[in-house]
């Protein structure tokens, strides 16, 4: 029989965190190897991350850009345990981090875990191969709770970033992130963004394309925050005794079109079973 993942989750006290633990419990073919937060969490019933980190195969973080940074480093720097990132809110600086420390150890970083908004992503990247930008204007909205506190959302800028990869530009080159007074016209090839926060939103996403004669909408409504930690497990799954190297959710599905049609049923075989 084969032996249990070990997964420790990091963040275990946020929403995401207390998910994750929840999946992994319910499932017999991980193991709760340990849950820690920040330092001095072992207050309320954590372990210190060294604790977890020397018992686990693979990390779950969903906490901050520049934690999971931080937390990245301390695995690369001690051999592992792999990781699943899906923090969101980072820097320029912290990603740089991250990828550096992929050179050590294996990472799957998504801004979302959800198998509806990964197939949605590859969606906007064909329309946006398709439809010409001298007519068609992108914008992505994106809504969430009151307690989010960055914007725009990891999952929209995932959108904005497949966006700009079916148009064959850099997303920091047409992005507007903001509009107020006396703006002009819109750009030619701009792709903005809109943010709502209020009340328990889980997670609303829009992709609207616009031409003056029709308009075309690639939507997801997040539902239950378990999705994403299924996704999050899911990937766990996937990473756990791969190589060093920094991955995201395409990879994960089998969606990359580097996996072979055999390797990509055994994934998503997998990831039906965690997340459907």
């Amino acid at each position: 029989m084969t032996p249990p993942i070990k997964i420790a989750v990091a963040g275990a006290l946020g929403h995401m965190g207390q998910a994750v633990v929840a999946v992994v419990a319910a499932d017999p073919v991980f193991a709760l190897a340990g849950c820690f937060g920040r330092p001095g969490a072992e207050r309320d019933g954590l372990v210190d991350a060294e604790t977890a980190l020397e018992a686990a195969d693979v990390v779950v973080d969903f906490t901050t850009g520049k934690a999971s940074a931080t937390l990245a480093e301390t695995c690369a720097a001690r051999g592992g345990p792999a990781l699943v990132i899906g923090s969101t809110g980072f820097e320029p600086a912290d990603l740089a981090r991250i990828a550096e420390t992929a050179r050590k150890v294996a990472i799957v970083r998504a801004g979302n875990f959800s198998m509806g908004v990964n197939m949605l992503v590859g969606l906007i990247t064909r329309a946006a191969q398709t439809l010409p930008p001298d007519v068609w204007d992108i914008e992505v909205f994106e809504a969430h709770h009151r307690r989010k506190v960055d914007a725009p959302s990891g999952t929209a800028l995932m959108m904005g970033e497949a966006v700009a990869k079916g148009r064959r530009v850099s997303l920091a080159s047409v992005e507007r992130r903001a509009r107020d007074g006396i703006i002009g016209e819109r750009k030619v090839g701009e792709i903005g963004f809109s943010v709502l926060r209020g009340g328990g939103i889980v997670g609303e996403h829009s992709v609207v394309f616009a031409a003056d004669e029709e308009i075309l909408t690639l939507s997801h409504s997040a539902r239950d925050r378990s999705m994403f930690a299924r996704g999050a497990v899911a990937a766990a799954l996937w990473v756990a005794g791969r190589a060093p190297g920094e991955y995201d959710m395409q990879d994960v599905l089998g969606f990359s079109g580097e996996a072979d049609l055999g390797s990509r049923a055994r994934i998503q075989r997998d990831a039906k079973r965690l997340i459907l």
